[in-house]
């Protein structure tokens, strides 16, 4: 089996190819590397026999169709990554998010037997209902979320029989990985408490769905593991744990020192998301092995080893400040 991991490099990406490798499965990743070169992204398996890396921009269709003529399956994950980020420049989230994706997918859809692509449960929009389920209507707010739901429709009217497609709504990942983000609530909080040791949560009865980055990444090898017919067309959240803000705050603190300052400010966004995953334990049997608790112990042994330098001013580990260094065209 072959895998070409778009977007490999990022923060879930860098874990997931580790994993891969690690089961000795080829591995072909393509990622742009502009939160770090690969062989800090890929630190301790760069030199693997299983690991192919292209630096590389997946808006151009003829490399793209070369990389996946070498692969099996596709795990696609990469996109202008969160609502600020898209935002600085909607032209480059478009060109990235949704204009390259119909034409990755008719290549893929030649040769490629499993194409798994990551969404995102903001495509949700805000929902009364207790259980926000898979089969509820989409209403994205943003243009980052309505792109994602437009590339839903793409890969699902393209799929088939011989191109097994399978979508996951992830909820907001946390925890460490050799391409940390700190600008998601849980890593915000944990660097802050850290570092700082006072948090500031604007609001705090807001629901945020969190999930544990190797459970996300055990999601994905799920879906390659599981037999197509049991996959093809289907779609699933991948979020556990739907805690408030304030409840976030309260296990950071308990994870971190009785001495964390939580400081409580007003807010005009009182968006609150909470997702059901109860689809995917009871058609996979699939179940989260890991915490937040234990997202933020990760983190914490993190910055107690100093792998977490300068994580308040490198722009390494936030996508806005990245992307606004560099100017990405």
């Amino acid at each position: 089996m072959s895998i070409l991991v778009i977007g490999g490099g990022g923060y879930v990406g860098s874990l997931l190819v580790k994993k891969l490798v690690e089961k000795r499965i080829n591995v072909l990743v393509l990622d742009l590397f502009i939160y770090a070169p690969p062989e800090e992204v890929f630190s301790g398996f760069y030199e693997s026999e299983f690991l192919q890396v292209i630096k590389g921009d997946m808006r151009d269709i003829d490399l793209v169709e070369n990389l996946v003529s070498k692969s099996d399956n596709i795990i696609h994950l990469a996109c202008i990554s969160n609502d600020p980020s898209f935002e600085l420049n909607p032209d480059l989230g478009k060109s990235i998010n949704f204009d390259s994706f119909y034409p990755l997918v008719k290549v893929c859809k030649k040769k490629i037997d499993k194409f798994i692509y990551a969404s995102s449960s903001s495509v949700y929009g805000i929902k009364d209902e207790n259980n926000v389920t898979e089969d509820l209507s989409l209403e994205p707010l943003t243009d980052y979320s309505k792109y994602k739901a437009k590339c839903e429709d793409i890969l699902l009217n393209e799929s088939g029989n011989n191109f097994c497609t399978t979508i996951l709504r992830p909820a907001t990942v946390c925890g460490y990985s050799q391409r940390t983000r700190l600008d998601v609530i849980v890593n915000i909080l944990t660097n802050h408490a850290y570092n700082k040791r006072k948090i500031i949560i604007n609001g705090g009865s807001q629901k945020r769905p969190n999930i544990h980055i190797q459970d996300m990444v055990n999601a994905y090898l799920e879906i390659l593991n599981q037999q197509n017919e049991f996959v093809n067309e289907e779609i699933f959240n991948i979020g556990f744990e739907n805690y408030t803000l304030d409840e976030i705050g309260e296990l950071v603190k308990e994870k971190i020192g009785d001495d964390i300052v939580i400081d409580h400010q007003e807010t005009n966004d009182n968006r609150s998301y909470h997702i059901s995953s109860n689809k995917i334990r009871k058609q996979l049997g699939f179940l989260p092995q890991f915490s937040i608790e234990k997202a933020i112990e990760d983190l914490k042994q993190a910055f107690e080893k100093k792998l977490l330098y300068n994580s308040f001013e490198d722009p390494k580990y936030f996508n806005i400040k990245m992307m606004q260094k560099i100017n990405l065209q």
